[in-house]
């Protein structure tokens, strides 16, 4: 019995609850995952994939422990913690004109049709195309579908349009897809990731998450 209490005040044993957004088919969320699974076999790990205010909310709310999720912070009472950052790639249909090349530049993919997820990332997304395509009287042409990446990139495969994932997301192959890095003059574009929690939270089995997040993504450049 005191062995037990030990391991359920350590945060050897529980549930934690995870909010995140992005995709898990490869990447860093899938491999911290994995990681701390491996050593605390014995925590319920319980996963919430919805748009990030919601999770936030959800966070300061007391309903999940901890989310992943880009952006800056959303209260002043929540602690955070810079992970890691993703490369931004162009899934384009494999006969596009640009398929065949391995990096292409951001004016070349002017007056594409652009496909964006409700959820994931593509809020975030959608700045980038803004940042690096709008200029006076002239914005990239967006269609925002409320499905999930994955079936955005079915209808990329289908040709309906291009679309812009994170390099995480490419995990998962899908039918008539390539995918090609847009870059610039500062090089590739990166999507930074961090993790928000409130400070107040006392589930135990935030802490060693949170020391496993310390120890695979230390403060490094975003370009890291």
């Amino acid at each position: 019995m005191a062995g037990a209490a030990q391991a359920a005040s350590s945060g050897q044993v529980g549930r934690l609850t995870i909010g995140f957004y992005a995709s898990i088919s490869a990447g860093n969320l899938r491999a911290t995952l994995i990681d701390y699974r491996r050593r605390f076999p014995e925590v319920e790990i319980h996963l919430v994939q919805d748009l990030r205010q919601r999770l936030l909310a959800r966070v300061e709310n007391g309903s999940i422990d901890l989310a992943i999720v880009t952006g800056d912070p959303n209260h002043q009472r929540s602690a955070t913690m810079a992970l890691w950052s993703e490369r931004i790639l162009v899934a384009l249909p494999e006969g596009h004109s640009l398929a065949s090349r391995d990096t292409i530049s951001w004016p070349e993919l002017k007056g594409e049709t652009f496909l964006l997820a409700h959820h994931e990332t593509g809020h975030d997304l959608r700045d980038f195309l803004v940042a690096k395509l709008a200029s006076p009287g002239d914005r990239p042409k967006i269609v925002r579908h409320e499905i999930n990446g994955e079936a955005v990139r079915a209808l990329v495969g289908a040709g309906f349009g291009i679309s812009l994932i994170s390099d995480a997301a490419i995990g998962t192959a899908h039918a008539g897809v390539v995918y090609r890095e847009p870059r610039d003059g500062n090089g590739p574009s990166r999507l930074g990731f961090m993790a928000q929690w409130e400070k107040d939270n006392n589930n135990p089995t935030l802490a060693p998450f949170l020391k496993l997040l310390q120890e695979r993504y230390p403060l490094l450049p975003l370009d890291e």
